[in-house]
């Protein structure tokens, strides 16, 4: 059974940073396509982050460039979103993805993040 497990989210200041971790198991990490999603309030949710299965290529929405980073551990299962500068509209429950190689969609529960003063 594959499990995604979301951690690191909460309150934090506009301008601050926040690293979120997401632990894979029941899949073979090493050949899985990572992304972060994330749902506002009232919006649909909105692919944030892509990283290939081997790490080489990255991916992001314009309204995260220069800000967050996607990165992942292949020896540990784990993928991770460094969020810098965090504004107010950040603000959101943050879902990790995983596609295996058969097309197939694995999603975590979420982890919310507030960016607020």
């Amino acid at each position: 059974q594959v499990q995604l497990v979301e951690s690191g989210g909460g309150l934090v200041q506009p301008g601050g940073s926040l690293r979120l971790s997401c632990a894979a198991s029941g899949l073979t990490f090493s050949t899985a396509a990572m992304r972060w999603y994330r749902q506002a309030p009232g919006k649909e949710r909105e692919l944030v982050a892509h990283i290939s299965s081997a790490g080489v290529s990255t991916n992001y929405a314009d309204s995260v460039k220069g800000r967050f980073i996607i990165s992942r551990d292949n020896a540990k299962n784990m993928v991770y979103l460094q969020m810098n500068s965090l504004k107010p509209e950040d603000t959101a429950v943050y879902y990790c993805n995983a596609r295996s190689i058969w097309a197939v969609d694995y999603w975590g529960k979420g982890t919310l993040v507030t960016v607020s003063s």
